[in-house]
């Protein structure tokens, strides 16, 4: 409906949308608080924890507080080991990646097949929680560091390969067609014509994604994959809180130093 059929429909009233717009809207909000209703009702919730759960939530603050700094020594170690399980993760996440993202964008995959592959490796690698990629591969290497490097590879992959490959079937393509009725080679396409104007795109999801693997990595050694989580998890088993705090504190503050960095080169990228 124009605005001039909607002036003379509705001539006393202004309204933003027609009545049937609006029915809809409100159906649509009707419909999304009887599904959070509808969830909440069936997740059988013990609600009576929430009468003192203020009270307890302070206690545990106070049993953190101060934090104990005589445990840095003691925490530096894991602390590194988690830096260096992100950032090699990502390396690998970055090679592995970046073929698939050509493989699954629909203008430089080489047939239906192959795209299909693409897709399903990249989908595959989100569906699986970073924890769950933990446990395989603690159960293939043994616990360790590198169980958590691989983890963090395959569970950024699906990642880092989808965002590349929208960036790819985005492209300018009068470029590579420029570039290829020239008689370049295909794969001179693909360096020369589409390349450059995915690098923004690759490098920025890079580092974007290695500010997430340094969060991600910090609960891998809760199932034995190497990093300061094996060390929190020790830490809470035992009630030493003092310890928790710090080792809290430093995570904090890690993530805190990956985000400058992360926001510095983007902006730097772009």
């Amino acid at each position: 409906m124009t605005p001039t059929e909607h002036a003379k429909k509705y001539p006393d009233v202004w309204r933003r949308f027609s009545p049937r717009t609006t029915l809809i809207q409100y159906a649509w909000y009707v419909g999304i608080v009887a599904a959070a209703v509808w969830s909440v009702s069936n997740l059988d919730l013990p609600w009576f924890y929430f009468l003192d759960a203020h009270i307890q939530a302070l206690d545990l603050a106070e049993r953190m507080w101060p934090p104990d700094l005589t445990f840095w020594e003691t925490l530096a170690k894991p602390l590194l080991e988690t830096i260096h399980i992100a950032t090699l993760g990502t390396i690998i996440t970055f090679v592995i990646a970046f073929p698939i993202a050509f493989l699954a964008a629909r203008n430089t995959t080489f047939n239906t097949a192959t795209w299909f592959v693409g897709r399903l490796i990249l989908v595959t690698s989100r569906s699986v929680n970073t924890v769950v990629w933990g446990l395989f591969f603690v159960a293939i290497f043994g616990p360790g560091p590198l169980a958590g490097i691989w983890a963090i590879a395959f569970r950024s992959i699906g990642f880092m390969g989808k965002l590349v490959a929208e960036a790819i079937e985005e492209i300018d393509e009068g470029v590579a067609e420029a570039i290829e009725a020239t008689g370049a080679s295909r794969l001179q396409v693909l360096m020369y014509g589409i390349l450059p104007q995915v690098l923004p795109v690759i490098y920025g999801t890079a580092v974007y994604r290695w500010d997430i693997n340094i969060r991600e990595s910090t609960v891998l050694g809760f199932v034995g994959a190497g990093g300061i989580g094996i060390l929190l998890y020790s830490s809470i088993n035992q009630f030493q809180w003092h310890e928790v705090s710090l080792i809290l504190c430093s995570v904090f503050g890690v993530v805190l130093v990956s985000e400058f960095i992360s926001a510095l080169v983007r902006q730097r990228i772009s």
